[in-house]
């Protein structure tokens, strides 16, 4: 029964929410999903490991194609990142080396940040 209440409350956060909030929400689960697959490495669980990169780089994925490029110069350069990001999550995905997440979860958190902050300020 609690479990059922759960989703639907999830399903409505991610039905009723802004572009924004949907945009903080993929970013957080962007970072999640880096750190479950971090440990899942660790524990030498490959199937979880896949789930949870495929899962990340389809966020990236999502946030490359909804960028829009021709608002500001910057947005080019974070169009890089995410790439970069994406190529790495696929690094780390073939490898199974959790030296390339280590590598890379910081840049996905300050991705995080940046957004974070950026809805912080257009909220002001």
């Amino acid at each position: 029964m609690y479990q059922n209440a759960y989703n639907v409350y999830k399903n409505n956060s991610v039905n009723y929410a802004s572009k924004e909030q949907l945009l903080l929400m993929l970013v957080e689960g962007a970072v999640k999903f880096t750190k479950i697959a971090r440990q899942a490495i660790l524990d030498k669980d490959v199937k979880k490991a896949h789930s949870s990169l495929i899962k990340t780089q389809d966020i990236f994925t999502e946030l490359m194609v909804s960028l829009d490029t021709t608002q500001a110069e910057w947005t080019n350069q974070l169009l890089s990142i995410y790439a970069f990001i994406i190529e790495k999550l696929t690094e780390a995905n073939m490898t199974k080396k959790v030296e390339v997440i280590e590598e890379i979860l910081p840049l996905i958190e300050d991705v995080s940040n940046l957004w974070h902050d950026a809805y912080k300020e257009a909220k002001r």
